[in-house]
């Protein structure tokens, strides 16, 4: 089966057989941070539609954006989390519970915090400090301790990181380097780093510690994400300067298939029943749609430019897409049916939607 995935990848992946797009049985919510106007919006889809139904505001300085950057939902749909990357000067992680949306609590990060991730618990929350406009540095991730929103301890890794992601036994945490071509494990009971992957095109392989700067001309992945599979046994890094996706296994930490997909793979996440990996390609304003299975793809269109993050609802039925948009246009949100692989719906949001994380759908979904 492997074989014959990589083939068909290598070949191009033909198109997967779509099904007919059929009409939403439950109602689906989702939290979207749009970075150029310190708002978040709590977005609704079901029968009756797409629709922004709330924006809740979330800067505090007056005189500049704050910059709401990732947010994530905590597993049981409880609390939501959202970095404020901008800083004064560092970054702020703020707390706040969902459906009444006030804020509980805040902490501060390092330097531009990025992408999050919460662990199965709930209890700890790891944060990427992506240090956007320092000098190219090691940076860190912020491990923070969710009841009391109190920072435990800053874990070095490389430069620039960023992605966020917890294996779902919540005993790995994955994150990448945009500035030093890696990825990096860290233990979630140890809170230090257990891994590194060198992205090197070509040449990927295990660091016995943090390298040097990768050197002027050397070919690059450029990996800006990460995505972990439901069984733990892979993980999806998007390289997004080499225009595909790497599939890295997490026993041997090495490549295991790559996929094609197009200029600027950026976000990615895995359908809950394994079947699909979804990425969003900045610079095609599409997202790919793969059947991990066999390796073919899809390519569905955005509405807007700068296609950025994507999260898939817990019945692997539907994909909601965030579009940062240009200039003054409003972003939007899309929606993926992932059987018929068609965009379905779409609504506008506020100006440069990024972040994006699943809140909860009713009826619920109920697994065996």
């Amino acid at each position: 089966m492997r074989t014959a995935a990589l083939l068909l990848a290598a070949l191009g992946a033909a198109p997967l057989s779509a099904q007919q797009p059929e009409p939403p049985q439950a109602t689906y919510w989702v939290y979207v941070a749009n970075e150029s106007s310190d708002l978040v919006s709590r977005v609704r889809f079901g029968p009756d539609g797409i629709t922004e139904e709330k924006t809740i505001h979330v800067g505090i300085m007056p005189a500049d954006l704050d910059g709401a950057h990732g947010l994530s939902v905590a597993p049981d749909g409880r609390h939501w989390y959202v970095s404020l990357a901008h800083g004064t000067p560092f970054g702020r992680i703020w707390k706040f519970s969902t459906g009444t949306d006030e804020l509980l609590d805040s902490t501060t990060v390092g330097l531009f915090p990025a992408s999050m991730a919460v662990t199965p618990d709930g209890s700890t929350l790891f944060v990427v400090n992506f240090n956007l406009h320092g000098n190219p540095v090691p940076s860190s991730v912020s491990a923070i301790f969710t009841p009391a929103m109190q920072e435990l301890t800053k874990i070095e890794t490389c430069v620039k990181p960023h992605g966020s992601a917890l294996n779902h036994a919540g005993s790995s945490h994955y994150s990448v380097c945009v500035g030093s071509e890696q990825l990096v494990e860290i233990s979630t009971l140890r809170l230090q780093v257990t891994r590194r992957l060198d992205l090197t095109p070509g040449r990927e392989h295990i660091l016995s510690s943090a390298p040097v700067p990768t050197p002027p001309g050397t070919a690059v992945c450029g990996p800006t994400w990460v995505a972990v599979s439901p069984d733990d046994r892979y993980l999806y890094v998007p390289c997004n300067r080499n225009g595909e996706v790497l599939e890295i296994s997490t026993e041997t930490f090495a490549v295991s298939r790559r996929l094609s997909t197009g200029k600027g793979p950026y976000n990615a996440d895995v359908s809950p029943d394994g079947r699909y990996l979804l990425v969003t390609l900045k610079g095609e304003q599409a997202v790919a749609v793969f059947d991990l299975t066999t390796g073919a793809q899809d390519r569905v269109p955005t509405t807007q430019p700068i296609t950025h993050g994507v999260v898939v609802t817990p019945d692997s039925r539907y994909a909601f897409v965030s579009n940062e948009a240009i200039g003054a246009t409003r972003a939007t949100v899309d929606v993926i049916d992932l059987g018929a692989r068609q965009r379905i719906a779409s609504v506008e949001v506020q100006h440069q939607a990024g972040g994006i994380d699943f809140w909860r759908m009713e009826p619920e979904a109920h697994h065996e």
